[in-house]
């Protein structure tokens, strides 16, 4: 996701069953940022863990990923981690559920505004209040609820925590805390 033209963007991640998504700052567009942050997601989870959460992966066509085996890393045993594939072009329906997704992180940041002040901290924050938030889609339970058992603590592992459906928040009033 690009807020500014030049400044940080967010690396984005949605487990298509639960609707959960992440987000990761990076600083810059690139593909080499890319492969940094999927690469210190592996290094929080086994190889099972990471499979598990996201053994297929489906990109946009944009150039920060060029680098599909980057991504893909080859364990040890040469079995691969996950398999990634591109959105055929001009199809945006192929990721339409990412795209609805985007829509609640623009409560807290609209089109156009810079997530440059934003702290990974705060953006895992803004993440949780999102995943926690329950969806007609979903048949009234959040993405955190959507989760099996396993990918719960996976996820937890990852840093990423639920919260009280009382206590959602979605609006940029979360970083003013």
């Amino acid at each position: 996701m690009i807020g500014t033209i030049g400044t940080p963007v967010l690396f984005t991640i949605l487990l298509r069953n639960s609707n959960f998504m992440f987000a990761f700052k990076r600083q810059s567009n690139d593909c080499q940022s890319v492969v940094n942050h999927w690469k210190a997601i592996q290094d929080k989870c086994t190889a099972s863990e990471f499979m598990n959460l996201f053994h297929v992966v489906l990109c946009d066509r944009g150039s920060e990923f060029d680098k599909p085996l980057a991504m893909e890393s080859l364990t040890k045993s040469k079995k691969l981690k996950t398999h990634v594939f591109y959105c055929d072009p001009q199809c945006p329906q192929q990721k339409g559920k990412i795209e609805r997704n985007h829509e609640y992180i623009r409560f807290f940041v609209p089109k156009g505004y810079s997530f440059e002040n934003l702290s990974q901290s705060q953006i895992n924050a803004m993440m949780n209040h999102i995943n926690s938030t329950h969806r007609d889609s979903l048949g009234g339970k959040s993405p955190f609820q959507a989760l099996s058992k396993l990918q719960r603590r996976i996820i937890k592992k990852l840093g990423y925590t639920e919260i009280s459906p009382d206590k959602v928040l979605l609006s940029s009033s979360l970083f003013k805390k």
